[in-house]
């Protein structure tokens, strides 16, 4: 029978092993190498580095001996990123002979190719008929009829016997074998136990059994590496996978004196099969391009049918193609200010023998203010944070930054965990910050903070504490080490502020004429006006953020320097006393232009240039002459449309007389004087088309003579 040399097997029932003897198509020392145990060798995994682009990167390492093999398996979404990523090292003069991974076909269809098939739940008498040809060890059941003891041959067949029992006769299956004595026949009820002798076949089946184990879970595959050299050496997997990306938490306390504290965690997810045991572990703040290949599935293209004749034409060849800072707005949902917690109010028994009568006394007063006042105490000092260390250490890694984790982590299976990152002290200064698009009526209590801890800080949400007390939720965005951004975390309920728009005002610039088109150009002014009521009993640092409006041509005009510029908001500043009202004026002005074509202007647009101060003396003069030519120009086209309505009154009158005429006898008396009125009618007209055809040219030169000065009407 045929052997094949890739492997796939089913698990077998009972208590029986399998093997091959040795063939001719391998070796000895190939057949030693497939079979040897220690080949398959545990890698876990010993470092992982996650990204916040949906990536990670995993390093398996540990030691081989000699020619070594490696099983390592993955979830079947997982094989792309595998083959397009995956980097392996065998140190100290070792290599890598070759890598396998199991094929995307059915597992029936893969068990189908070995040498033994094993589709379909085969029975013993199944497999050792599939084996004939192959020495086997057969140890018998105790007591057994067929033989007494062990036996050692090459399997010929199996057959059916007629065994009887009792009365009746039952059907036997019967191994048939080949000793060095003879042909023996074993029942196979007597059989305990057989073994194949070939240590490839032994081998295959091993391994077979190993991937239909894993074939019971559809979603994973397995990979083998094969590593080639002598002695004890390290060696080392790395690749690229699909992971959560690692995310960041913050906790801000704030507090009347000292610098604000800024603590950071790092939430990292084990989303595998496998424990992470003592792993080195960073996290990159960076999003490197990271994109999928289907590199697992066979990929075909169709190919050409060349023709033998000479001098075919050659196919025609395809070719492939060759080939401003802006400070993001914190954003947070505006909770109400916590108020200090009102002091509970404490229960206290009668004193024995007198009666409350529902009035405290003294000393219950006493002992509610002392109460009161240590619960206040404690809201107000200042949380300490620091007996919760950075576990991790900063620096640059290229283009991007990273936290190497300062221990080896222990992460199980499908856990998560919290690792500190960041707990510096950093600079900070109150302010409250008012966007009518955010609140119309209170700004919002926030932080101006620089990036005094010299890392790297990744987006995420930001839990304030004043004193012990929780003050609100904000949210960052990415900031860079020394870079200054804001944060807003409560309403600020003691600040109120109106914005009024006055009304805004408008002027004319400058006048000018260019062949024959009056250019006006208008600014036009805008102010805002900020009302600003301070009702706490703290000074204020209030930023106004107002719509930055470069895009539609206005600029500030009188108004102080914005302390920031964005892309859509102005940021100013101003600092309003505790219990004082203040205001804030915003002005804008934008330049338009609008155009006057003089040779379509009736003569009140042109007068209303002519009057506009802004128009110098020859401008004036010149619309003046201007207007003369106009008017001997409106002249002529006066009279000729006067004399177009009277050719279009004879023709309308005509059309009646003609139609009279065809309805009244000639014999009619009345049919003379329509024949006498059409006549005159026909001598006016002749004498009208004549003075039309002479207005015509008339027109045309007159308005030739206006477009002809225009043009020349420059200032």
């Amino acid at each position: 029978m045929r052997l094949r040399r890739w492997l796939m097997v089913a698990p077998l029932a009972g208590a029986v092993g399998l093997g091959l003897t040795a063939n001719s198509l391998f070796s000895a020392n190939e057949a030693k190498k497939l079979d040897d145990p220690k080949a398959a060798v545990s890698l876990p995994v010993s470092q992982v580095v996650l990204f916040n682009s949906g990536v990670g990167y995993f390093a398996r390492s540990g030691e081989v001996e000699g020619e070594a093999r490696v099983d390592l398996s993955f979830p079947e979404t997982d094989i792309n990123d595998l083959l397009k990523s995956m980097t392996l090292q065998d140190f100290n003069g070792g290599s890598i002979t070759s890598v396998s991974y199991d094929s995307h076909e059915p597992v029936t269809r893969t068990l189908s190719s070995f040498a033994i098939n094993l589709n379909g739940q085969p029975t013993l008498t199944d497999i050792l008929s599939q084996a004939r040809g192959e020495k086997v060890e057969v140890v018998m059941q105790p007591g057994a009829t067929s033989q007494p003891g062990n036996l050692q041959g090459t399997i010929v067949g199996l057959e059916n016997q007629k065994v009887p029992v009792g009365t009746a006769q039952l059907d036997v299956h019967v191994l048939n074998i080949a000793t060095t004595d003879g042909l023996r026949s074993i029942k196979m009820m007597d059989v305990q136990r057989v073994r194949f002798t070939n240590p490839v076949l032994e081998n295959e089946l091993k391994r077979a059994l190993d991937t239909l184990a894993l074939s019971h879970d559809t979603q994973k595959k397995s990979v083998q590496l094969n590593f080639s050299g002598d002695g004890k050496r390290k060696v080392k997997v790395g690749y690229v996978i699909e992971a959560p990306i690692w995310k960041t938490s913050y906790r801000l306390v704030l507090d009347k004196d000292g610098k604000p504290y800024l603590q950071g965690w790092a939430i990292v997810e084990n989303p595998t099969d496998e424990d992470w045991g003592t792993v080195k572990m960073a996290l990159v703040s960076g999003r490197p391009i990271s994109f999928k290949m289907d590199l697992y599935n066979p990929l075909y293209i169709n190919r050409p049918t060349v023709e033998p004749e000479l001098f075919a034409s050659l196919r025609p060849q395809a070719y492939e193609g060759g080939f401003r800072e802006n400070a993001a707005q914190a954003k947070a949902a505006p909770p109400s200010k916590p108020a200090m917690a009102a002091a509970p109010t404490a229960s206290f028994g009668p004193a024995k023998g007198e009666a409350r009568n529902g009035a405290l006394r003294k000393a219950d007063k006493q002992a509610e203010k002392e109460y009161a006042d240590e619960v206040g105490k404690d809201m107000a000092q200042r949380m300490d944070l620091g007996s919760v260390s950075s576990a991790a250490t900063a620096s640059k890694l290229g283009d991007f930054f990273q936290y190497v984790i300062d221990h080896p982590v222990n992460l199980g299976r499908q856990k998560s965990a919290l690792l500190p990152i960041v707990g510096k002290d950093i600079e900070g200064t109150r302010v409250s910050i008012y966007n009518p698009g955010v609140q119309a009526k209170h700004p919002l209590l926030g932080l101006r903070f620089k990036n005094t801890t010299g890392v790297h800080l990744s987006q995420g949400p930001v839990t304030v504490f004043e004193g012990s007390t929780y003050a609100g939720d904000a949210r960052i965005l990415d900031v860079t080490p020394n870079d200054e951004r804001l944060i807003a975390y409560a309403v600020d309920l003691g600040t109120e502020v109106i914005p009024q728009n006055p009304n805004g005002s408008s002027r004319i610039t400058s006048v000018k004429s260019t062949k024959g088109i009056v250019h006006i150009s208008r600014r036009n002014r805008e102010e805002k006006v900020y009302k600003i009521t301070n009702k706490s009993d703290v000074d204020r640092t209030l930023l106004i953020e107002h719509p930055n409006r470069t895009n539609q041509q206005f600029k500030l005009v009188d108004s102080a320097k914005p302390v920031e510029e964005l892309a859509n908001v102005y940021r100013f500043e101003t600092k309003v006393e505790a219990g004082k009202s203040a205001e804030y004026k915003v002005i804008e002005e934008r330049d338009q232009g609008e155009q006057v074509i003089l040779s379509n202007a009736p003569d009140d647009t042109i007068r209303f240039v002519m009057n506009l101060s802004e128009s110098s003396p020859a401008l004036k003069a010149k619309l003046a002459d201007a207007l003369k030519v106009k008017h001997v120009w409106d002249g002529v086209r006066r009279e000729l449309q006067q004399i177009t309505v009277d050719i279009q009154r004879i023709t309308a009158d005509q059309d009646r007389i003609r139609k009279n005429l065809r309805e009244t006898p000639k014999e009619a008396e009345v049919y003379q004087d329509y024949l006498k009125k059409l006549s005159a009618q026909e001598k006016e007209m002749d004498s009208l088309t004549a003075k039309q055809k002479a207005l015509m040219t008339q027109e045309f030169e007159t308005r030739k003579a206006f477009d002809n000065y225009l043009v020349n009407l420059n200032d």
